[in-house]
């Protein structure tokens, strides 16, 4: 069975562009007119979904990923959670690996509920279903590593993976983060246990399932990070809207280059505004090539 991080790695090196679209989508998002009236949840919904697939249409050529941020689907309810299965279920159609940025996080039984619903299968009277059935599935371990094996669990069933927060992007990250404990950082702890998580599912292309997500609003020490995690891949936030540029980036990655996935979501999602008279989905693909050559000429 492929693991869904050495696709990933693949998907990265066949596009020659190591990014993730990232589709935190709201209707603030959209160019105006688009949604059209938007009276109930079903229409909100129902304008998400259109968007999301006129994007990942246009994108899923020289973008291997996509990131999809529950929250922005949850707060239309049950109809918005049917977008966001039907979003995952497109980009996938359309060859993008996909990683749900639900950030779960509970122990015992309930982390395996959440586990099961994102990287496994729900057992039901005539079989068993997939609910969420994404590649990755970003993860707090905070609660240790009772809340995390059932997630190493699950990912057995398909190949999948997860990205543990490690050093968030948020400016408050550091209040917790950067505490020392003996002579190690907080996060620094965390990734050493990420590293640990994550030797008996390293792939064929040298890293592990068990991810981190290091934001790209600390480069130094991501790149300390980098060099201390070897085989650890990384999921990279913070670039553009919140701040962060390609140089910023270089030392997230290894010397070949691979080893990190950059999300950009506020940059793509509303490249129409920078770009008047240009159709949306085609700003998007003009913001999303020129992310590329920033965050390649970083190398």
């Amino acid at each position: 069975m492929e693991l869904a991080i050495d696709r990933l790695i693949e998907g990265i090196a066949r596009t020659g562009n190591p990014t993730a679209l990232g589709l935190d989508t709201q209707l603030g998002h959209l160019p105006e007119g688009f949604a059209g009236e938007v009276r109930n949840f079903e229409d909100a919904a129902a304008a998400l979904k259109r968007y999301n697939k006129a994007l990942v249409d246009a994108l899923c050529g020289i973008v291997p990923c996509a990131k999809v941020q529950i929250a922005y689907y949850e707060m239309y309810g049950v109809p918005g959670m049917q977008a966001f299965r039907e979003t995952i279920d497109y980009a996938k159609q359309k060859g993008m690996v996909v990683i749900a940025d639900a950030k779960r996080n509970d122990i015992g039984a309930t982390a395996g509920a959440y586990a099961n619903a994102y990287l496994g299968s729900t057992p039901l009277t005539d079989g068993e279903k997939e609910a969420f059935p994404v590649d990755f599935v970003t993860v707090n371990a905070y609660l240790g590593i009772d809340g995390v094996e059932p997630f190493l669990k699950a990912s057995q069933t398909r190949g999948g993976g997860i990205f543990v927060l490690v050093k968030t992007s948020n400016p408050s990250g550091i209040q917790l983060q950067d505490l020392k404990i003996g002579d190690r950082t907080v996060y620094e702890v965390m990734g050493d246990l990420v590293s640990q998580w994550g030797e008996a599912s390293i792939g064929a292309n040298g890293y592990s399932s068990v991810g981190a997500v290091v934001g790209a609003t600390y480069p130094e020490q991501g790149a300390a990070l980098r060099q201390r995690l070897p085989h650890t891949f990384f999921l990279v936030p913070g670039y553009g809207a919140q701040g962060a540029t390609g140089k910023d980036l270089r030392g997230c990655f290894d010397e070949k280059g691979s080893g990190a996935v950059v999300n950009a979501s506020r940059s793509i999602l509303t490249a129409w505004r920078k770009q008047p008279g240009v159709d949306f989905a085609q700003a998007a693909y003009n913001e999303a090539l020129r992310m590329r050559d920033d965050i390649m000429g970083g190398m």
